[in-house]
Formats: structure tokens, sequence, C-alpha cells
């Protein structure tokens, strides 16, 4: 069963939909709201935010209220995986393109983000998008700094192959590809954002810009370290792609 909240917005004319998959999110979530909720930038851009929450027992779904226009809340007693927490959200978007970000993550310039959008993907031929990701600056070690440029690097270089791929932290695709497509994979606990991708590129091009980044929180890397994070990422990607299913049963966590 979902619970869903929309707060008298009107879906008319509306340019994207941003959707936020969240569990949990009372420490993170506020920041990248709080960018997104700016009235002149809503109305300068014509956008919605959807908060698609996976069951949080803190004050997540309080501050979506106060800052959000959708909430869609999930209430089964079975957990519910990211790509579940997508593809709800995407059912109750009324733009034409949809921008999944999650809930841990920051623009580092909503305007320049948004006037990027406009400018090279809106009105272009590509099926979907996405940009490099970096650590928080404030929390940015060197460490961090040269596994995401080798990282971000590599992810260009798929996608430039023709292969597709982008990270769920931020991925930007029209409604009618996306709905096509099927949406994420949810029987995937982890790599679905790669199998979009991968199978969105198989209908047209994909673009990943190297002009645009946003920030991500560290959170994972320091519980978990570098390594075990890469080992995982990559056995569940060639898993995917080899064998369509993930090797993760469940995606941990981590706050």
């Amino acid at each position: 069963m979902q619970h869903f909240l929309s707060f008298c917005f009107d879906g008319n004319n509306l340019n994207y939909s941003i959707i936020i998959p969240v569990l949990n999110e009372e420490k993170l979530l506020p920041d990248l709201l709080k960018q997104l909720s700016d009235s002149s930038l809503k109305n300068k851009y014509q956008y919605e935010i959807i908060i698609s929450d996976g069951g949080s027992t803190d004050a997540t779904i309080p501050i979506a209220i106060k800052l959000a226009d959708k909430i869609i809340s999930h209430t089964l007693p079975e957990n519910q995986n990211i790509a579940m927490g997508r593809n709800r959200g995407a059912e109750q978007a009324s733009a034409d393109i949809l921008i999944f970000l999650n809930g841990d993550v920051r623009l580092k310039d909503p305007d320049e983000f948004f006037l990027f959008v406009e400018n090279y993907f809106k009105n272009s031929s590509y099926l979907a998008m996405t940009c490099c990701v970096r650590v928080f600056p404030e929390e940015e070690t060197i460490s961090d700094r040269l596994f995401h440029l080798g990282y971000n690097s590599y992810f260009r270089l798929l996608n430039n192959a023709g292969i597709g791929m982008g990270r769920g932290e931020c991925q930007i695709i029209r409604k009618s590809v996306f709905n096509q497509v099927r949406g994420y994979n949810e029987t995937l606990a982890a790599g679905e954002d790669f199998d979009l991708f991968r199978r969105i590129r198989k209908l047209g091009k994909t673009l990943f810009t190297k002009e645009l980044f946003i920030f991500e929180s560290p959170r994972r890397f320091r519980k978990l370290g570098y390594l075990s994070v890469t080992l995982n990422w990559v056995k569940n990607s060639f898993s995917v792609f080899l064998k369509n299913k993930s090797i993760s049963k469940e995606w941990e966590a981590v706050r």
C-alpha cells in the first residue's frame, strides 16, 4: 500500500519532475530540499519536487511535508528497494522530463544545473543524461578526489562507447523513454541505475557531461572503504550485465 500526499501543486505546464527516493534521511535531505524549494528557482524552471519514502522512522516525512510538493509513503511490511522507490515517484510525476536525485546529494549551483539541462538536454535528441559526482567539498580528501576523478572518467568512457552508464545520484530521463523501458528493474537490489541506462542506450544516445557535477555524502566510503564499495559495484555491474540480476540481495543503508 502506498500513501500519497499532494500539496495543491498545479502540475500543468511543468518542465521537470524531481524524484527523490529516501529512507531515514533527516540529516542530509534538508540541504537538498532547501536548494530546490527556492520559489524563484521553481518559477524560473517550472518543476515539482516528489519525495518517495521507503518507510522512514525519523523526521524525514515532517521535513518533506514542509519543502516538497508530493510525498509517496511506503507502508507495506516488506522493504522497498531504491528501484521501487524511484518507480513509485515516477508514477506520480506530471512533467515530461524526470530528474532522479538521491537524498544525500547537493547541487553545486542549482541555477547552473537547470540552465545546463535547458540548453543541452531539454530540446536535444538525447534520451537521458547524467553528470559527474564528487564528495561534499567540506569533507573531500585527496583519496576522494582521485577516486571520483577515475570513476567519472570511467562512466564517461562507457557512455561514449555506447554502453550507457549513469550513477543513481543523478539521472535525467525523458518520461516517454522511462515508460518505454518500464522504468527501473525492481528485482535488482543493486546496479539498477546502470541497468536502466544500459537499456535506454539501446534505444538512442545518452549524455554524460563533465561540465556539470553534484556533490554526494562520503558516508558509505567512510564506513566500508573504497575497496569494498568498488568491488561490490563491479560484481553487481557484471552480474547485471551478464545475467540481468544483482549479486547483492539488499543494498545496505548507511546513515
